[in-house]
């Protein structure tokens, strides 16, 4: 019997930056949530971004955010992981050369976005596509904190930079991941998503056999090892398909609302 349910949002449950979900999805959590199924939505978006996108339900569900470095429920905070303040300067050095090549910088702290930048359409896509709380610095490091996240962002790809410069780079002092195909996301070394899944099924006392989990990216790894009923979407890159028990249909054909209504 599956007693808890966790799930991506980018390029899983919607495309990538969406500021909505469906209707349709919405239902089938309030009706899960009546069987006292537990549902996590968890994303490297900031919380205050996911709690916009599941207004009407969110006092209902857990969030981990920021990929896991900020868990919170019902306007509580259950854990944060703050960076190490000092691999900041080097690494904010190493992302701001990125700039000249049409790269966008930003940081996070527990519910708003430092913004590192005055070019206002990526003032506008932070703002009204992923809806989140933020804030314009010149200098995160003098401006910012309680930093959880540091970002680079470049359309229609960062992967090439993200997996040939910034992984092999930084994976030894801190947590690295892709996470979609624009972005790469930086964090304290404990952070993953599948530690705070599990920080979640310890508290609760449920089992990986009564987990549920979906994702699409190298960051829904680490949970969806936490699932025995785990489900990579099959827009998914095959690294992440090798560590899922099934494939189920994209957010386009609403893949994840399809196993949902099933269950």
């Amino acid at each position: 019997m599956i007693k808890l349910i966790a799930t991506d949002v980018d390029g899983t449950l919607v495309r990538d930056s969406a500021p909505e979900v469906y209707p349709e999805l919405i239902e089938t959590i309030k009706r899960l949530r009546e069987q006292d199924v537990i549902v996590c939505i968890a994303s490297g978006r900031q919380y205050t971004s996911m709690e916009k996108m599941f207004r009407e339900i969110k006092d209902d569900l857990i969030f981990i955010a920021d990929n896991g470095a900020h868990i919170k429920c019902r306007g509580k905070d259950l854990h944060v992981a703050n960076m190490n303040a000092d691999y900041l300067p080097e690494l904010l050095g190493d992302l701001r050369k990125y700039k000249s090549e049409g790269c966008e910088v930003i940081c996070e702290a527990p519910g708003l976005t430092y913004i590192e930048s005055h070019n206002e359409d990526f003032i506008s896509f932070i703002g009204e596509q992923y809806r989140c709380d933020y804030k314009i610095v010149d200098d995160v490091l003098k401006d910012g904190d309680n930093i959880i996240k540091a970002s680079i962002f470049r359309r229609p790809s960062i992967r090439q930079i993200g997996e040939e410069v910034f992984i092999p780079k930084w994976s030894d002092k801190l947590k690295v991941t892709m996470a979609g195909e624009d972005w790469v996301d930086f964090m304290d070394k404990s952070v993953d998503k599948g530690h705070a899944l599990q920080f979640i099924q310890e508290f609760f006392g449920i089992k990986k056999e009564e987990t549920m989990v979906f994702g699409d990216n190298n960051n829904d790894i680490g949970m969806l090892e936490r699932a025995a009923e785990s489900y990579a979407v099959e827009t998914a890159p095959d690294v992440v398909k090798k560590h899922a028990n099934h494939v189920c249909p994209s957010w386009k054909e609403k893949g994840v609302y399809q196993i949902l209504k099933e269950l």
